[in-house]
């Protein structure tokens, strides 16, 4: 008895056909988490870029409608003195760098200019809720910081105490 020519290679057909099959279900089963896990990342991340976009508009369009409103006793500024500044921080400080601040950074420092606080003295007049209210402005990443001791660091950079505000700022953990 011969086997037909034919049907060998048709056998082999079938056997990679349904590899083929198999294999191209396995793959696109995880794939398909893979893709989900991705497709809610994206979709978070277009969230929070809108949002940030959002903040920038009102931020730009209603200038009065961000300012923070100063406390009702206002901090007097003494000339800086950059030298000063130095000699007791040990590092170069440029006026009015709300960075300066434990606890405050670059990304900080925008959204408090975005809302019109923009000097140590701006700083220093606002309360620790209208700190909390520029954080919640910038979205959920900055809400997790502590302002409360911002106003305060703020107003010793105004009235040039910088030992004071080094000597205080080395046994605060972030500004908190």
């Amino acid at each position: 008895m011969s086997i037909p020519c034919w049907l060998i290679p048709a056998l082999v057909g079938l056997i990679c056909t349904i590899l083929g099959y198999l294999l191209g279900k396995l793959l696109n089963g995880s794939s398909d988490n893979n893709v989900d896990v991705y497709k809610n990342r994206i979709s978070k991340l277009e969230t929070d870029l809108a949002a940030c976009m959002s903040s920038k508009e009102v931020s730009h369009t209603s200038g009065a409608a961000n300012t923070i409103a100063p406390k009702t006793s206002g901090v007097k500024a003494v000339a800086f003195n950059a030298d000063e500044a130095k000699a007791a921080l040990g590092k170069k400080v440029k006026e009015n760098d709300l960075t300066i601040v434990e606890g405050i950074g670059p990304k900080i420092k925008e959204l408090f200019h975005n809302h019109n606080v923009t000097t140590w003295a701006d700083l220093a007049n606002c309360t620790v809720e209208k700190c909390q209210e520029v954080l919640k402005s910038g979205g959920k990443r900055f809400e997790i910081h502590k302002p409360g001791t911002w106003p305060k660091q703020a107003e010793m950079a105004t009235k040039g105490e910088w030992q004071k505000l080094k000597d205080w700022q080395d046994q605060l953990d972030g500004g908190k």
